[in-house]
């Protein structure tokens, strides 16, 4: 029996239309080769990628259904179209994937956030992976935005697994051959492959978002102490003193802020945090802040989870406005809190979204002509 077809295509070839084959006439490409006249065998010229990917028939982005508006982002950032193929599913939940034009030779980018659902987004990943793998592309890149199972990354009691670990290993035995990550839970996960990874940092879009912002005596607050390093490259960029709450977690999800190192009276605070998930950390953080006499609080996140009580927790807290980037898309509960006006306080929405398809694309793009990703750090 096939799959079922009730399930939305990503994209399809017009009827009829032939798929795009390598030209019978075109030049021979990197590892071809030609005879000389005396007929030895020598190898044909490396072919040149062109400076604009839109020309660059060695390079095709794809996308799984995940976040399909990020990757279309992506592609128009980057001046390509998604890659055709079709994703659906059988009767059964199980994934079926077919890709709908050549990749043979060419370096391929799979745009795929492991989010809700985690699973069932990452088996689609990886069968992605399989295939472009069979279908012979030269390399495949997986642009993780969001990596699902970071925050199982150590043994911190007993008898537990190191799942992030156990993702990394899916992932390169699938075929990937390199990996583009957004803020890692924990950078040391980059360790757990056995690939080339680049850790991109959300940061720079924040930044710009909230120096046109302009908050006045403001201080950046990380709400736990893992989170230090972040909310210290945060305050740097934006000249403004750092404190930390010291939070102790009781159970999974469950988080008890115990008090605030670090002068807040007086001052606006801005939350600095990675992933928001039940949104109890951050609204005890709130509360903890206000009771030390903060002014006001802010808060940004690379990656909005926002599972559980999220949404009505953050409703109904005191924040003044949460920023998170489109990493994960936001879920239709969600998205009611980003109409402006929805702020008792102010007529600024009380959840905004940033993009970060542009800092995704320059990286992409870097990888694809191998030159340095470093500068999109900063």
């Amino acid at each position: 029996m096939g799959p079922e077809t009730s399930t939305a295509t990503l994209e399809t070839r017009k009827p009829g239309e032939p798929s795009p084959e390598k030209p019978e006439g075109s030049k021979a490409g990197a590892g071809d080769t030609a005879k000389a006249k005396d007929g030895k065998q020598v190898p044909a010229p490396e072919r040149k990628k062109s400076t604009k990917l839109s020309e660059d028939k060695r390079f095709k982005l794809f996308s799984g259904t995940a976040n399909p508006k990020l990757a279309q982002a992506i592609a128009e950032h980057i001046g390509v179209k998604v890659g055709e193929a079709k994703l659906q599913r059988f009767a059964d939940g199980e994934v079926y994937f077919q890709l709908l034009e050549n990749v043979r030779g060419v370096d391929v980018f799979v745009v795929q956030p492991t989010c809700y659902p985690v699973d069932q987004h990452l088996v689609e990943l990886l069968v992605m992976i399989d295939a472009l793998k069979r279908a012979s592309a030269a390399r495949i890149t997986v642009v993780v935005p969001y990596y699902g199972y970071a925050r199982q990354d150590r043994k911190d009691r007993p008898r537990v697994a190191i799942s992030a670990k156990l993702i990394a290993d899916l992932l390169t035995t699938a075929g990937a051959n390199r990996a583009l990550f957004v803020d890692l839970h924990a950078a040391q996960i980059q360790g757990f492959f056995n690939i080339p990874v680049d850790h991109l940092f959300a940061s720079p879009v924040l930044v710009s978002y909230y120096r046109d912002l302009n908050l006045p005596n403001l201080t950046v607050v990380s709400p736990d102490a893992g989170g230090v390093e972040r909310a210290r490259f945060f305050a740097q960029k934006m000249g403004a003193p750092l404190a930390i709450v010291d939070k102790r977690r009781t159970d999974l999800n469950v988080a008890e802020v115990m008090h605030v190192v670090g002068d807040v009276e007086g001052q606006t605070c801005l939350i600095i945090d990675d992933i928001i998930d039940t949104a109890g950390t951050l609204v005890k953080t709130v509360d903890a802040l206000y009771a030390s006499g903060a002014a006001a609080v802010y808060a940004c996140a690379s990656h909005a989870v926002l599972s559980g009580p999220a949404i009505d927790r953050i409703a109904s807290s005191r924040l003044e406005q949460l920023v998170v980037t489109d990493t994960i898309p936001l879920r239709e509960a969600a998205q009611k809190l980003t109409a402006p006006g929805n702020n008792p306080a102010h007529q600024m929405p009380k959840i905004k979204v940033l993009t970060i398809a542009g800092l995704l694309g320059a990286a992409i793009e870097s990888i694809h002509m191998e030159t340095s990703v470093s500068t999109l750090f900063s």
